[in-house]
């Protein structure tokens, strides 16, 4: 006899009991929704990781943990009576249909469409009426927040809890949108030279705390290069991180082979390392048939 497979009745039951005041978890107990929030950027990013990674096998691991962060905060909601997780499913399934008239013509489930193919849609409308949706939402909800007599802006609900660099992009894109933007990508790298030169000028001056201002606008102008490429500034990071950590494990296990510790290596020895790490990465060998191969 198979096990009995859990449901998602079972995941808000399990909430509700650990949130018990005389049943429940003591520390599930204490957590409110600002307490939360630090969990819910770490199980994104853990999400993000495994993906990354193509440990597929992790995901379901992981995914759960980032469903639990939304059971969570749907379980505050219930308790304080502002909504619940149902309140949620519907709200988001609601959202979705609106977004995509091209395939649920008057807005529900029983009108998709039948007989048409995805390739069949046109692929720039789609995207177009979806950021149109998208804008109107984004109005509604800046009338329902935007305190009276404050005007709103098209910036208005990118979330400040994003990573910095996601920020910017998103930042940038709105304002480009609406046609603040640079013409095109040779204007976003000379605007990278001029930031990188007024760094230089701030140490020049000795004026440590502009210079570090100036690394910003550096930043900024370097998450615009990527957007003007179509590139996420945030997974760009992510993929030097990584190449980064690779190359830096090989100059450390060349030199414990060397039987040399790290902090005595000096930096020339561990930069010939360093770029005979690069060296491997990039220079296909060579089998003894002569084949190349990676």
């Amino acid at each position: 006899m198979s096990e009995r497979r859990y449901g998602l009745d079972d995941l808000l039951t399990l909430m509700a009991v650990l949130r018990d005041p005389e049943r429940g978890c003591p520390w599930d107990v204490r957590q409110d929704w600002d307490t939360i929030v630090p969990h819910t950027l770490e199980e994104a990013y853990e999400v993000a990781d495994a993906i990354e990674r193509r440990a597929f096998e992790e995901l379901p691991g992981e995914l759960g943990d980032l469903l639990f962060q939304v059971v969570y905060y749907s379980q505050f909601a219930a308790e304080e009576q502002r909504f619940d997780f149902h309140d949620v499913v519907h709200t988001l399934t609601a959202k979705m249909l609106h977004r995509h008239p091209h395939v649920f013509p008057d807005g529900t489930l029983a009108s998709r469409r039948e007989g048409v193919s995805a390739a069949e849609v046109e692929t720039r409308q789609v995207h177009s009426r979806w950021e149109t949706l998208k804008a109107e939402e984004r109005d509604a909800r800046a009338a329902r927040s935007v305190p009276d007599g404050a005007a709103a802006s098209v910036l208005d609900d990118v979330p400040r809890t994003l990573p910095a660099l996601s920020r910017a992009a998103k930042l940038s894109k709105r304002a480009a949108r609406v046609g603040f933007d640079w013409p095109d990508t040779r204007g976003v790298i000379a605007k990278l030279r001029e930031e990188l030169d007024e760094v230089e000028a701030a140490l020049d001056a000795g004026d440590r705390d502009h210079a570090a201002e100036e690394v910003g606008d550096l930043l900024f102008a370097t998450v615009n290069l990527a957007r003007t490429l179509g590139a996420d500034p945030e997974r760009c990071l992510r993929a030097t991180n990584g190449k980064f950590e690779r190359r830096f494990r090989q100059v450390e296990a060349a030199l414990a082979g060397e039987g040399t510790p790290l902090a005595e290596a000096g930096l020339e020895r561990m930069e010939k390392h360093w770029q005979a790490a690069k060296r491997r990465e990039t220079t296909p060998t060579t089998s003894s048939e002569g084949e190349s191969r990676t």
